[in-house]
């Protein structure tokens, strides 16, 4: 598989390296040439300088080509504009990285599915682990063809868990409103924004981000 990073920081460099590690293909594109020189012996992939947020520059990485593009500079408006450029010249999915929280809801009003805040899931994580809980174990039990999928509910999925039209071997386990967490039954109403975790068989990952970001698109 092939990656894009725009952004040559230490998260991008540090999910590069793992990447690479696994054999899939690798290009950043980091408008600092001196970061691309002396990136150049620790990374064995391609390099592009230039401002990743242009579609010109996006192009010569070749979206068609490309299973992921992941927008990770330091700038929450130069992420939210590279994935939107990226989204239009036909990157099959794109990542978005946000420091400032305030962007999040311009970022699902724009169809942005897969916005990633570290800050959150770090603090989340952070406080989980103060109170004992290991995150790791919750990993560990995810086996075989178990897969864990989540998406941020849009106005059509306003509408009872039981009623969400989910592919077979697929279930909701919960959802955050507000940041609270909720196990829902059956007849649960999801709203608006709901951040919706759903366990499925691997067979079915393709079908559900299809799905989402069709809707979100035409949301």
């Amino acid at each position: 598989m092939r990656a894009v990073f725009v952004g040559a920081g230490s998260l991008a460099v540090m999910t590069a390296q793992r990447l690479l590690r696994r054999g899939h293909d690798v290009v950043m594109i980091e408008r600092d040439r001196e970061r691309i020189e002396a990136l150049a012996d620790e990374l064995d992939c391609g390099f592009l300088q230039g401002d990743g947020s242009k579609p010109a520059l996006l192009r010569e990485a070749d979206p068609a080509a490309t299973d992921c593009l992941f927008c990770l500079t330091g700038n929450d408006q130069t992420n939210i504009l590279a994935s939107l450029a990226g989204r239009s010249l036909g990157f099959r999915r794109v990542v978005q990285k946000i420091d400032d929280p305030e962007f999040e809801h311009l970022c699902i009003e724009l169809g942005l599915a897969d916005t990633i805040i570290p800050a959150r899931t770090i603090g989340r994580y952070l406080a989980d682990m103060f109170e004992g809980r290991d995150h790791m174990e919750i990993l560990a039990l995810v086996k075989d063809e178990a897969r864990v999928f989540s998406f941020v509910a849009t106005a059509a999925d306003a509408r009872p868990v039981g009623e969400i039209d989910l592919p077979a071997g697929s279930r909701v386990m919960f959802f955050y409103r507000d940041e609270r967490f909720t196990l829902p039954e059956a007849d649960t109403r999801l709203a608006p924004g709901d951040e919706v975790v759903v366990v499925t068989h691997s067979r079915n990952l393709e079908t559900l981000q299809a799905r989402w970001r069709k809707a979100l698109k035409a949301g």
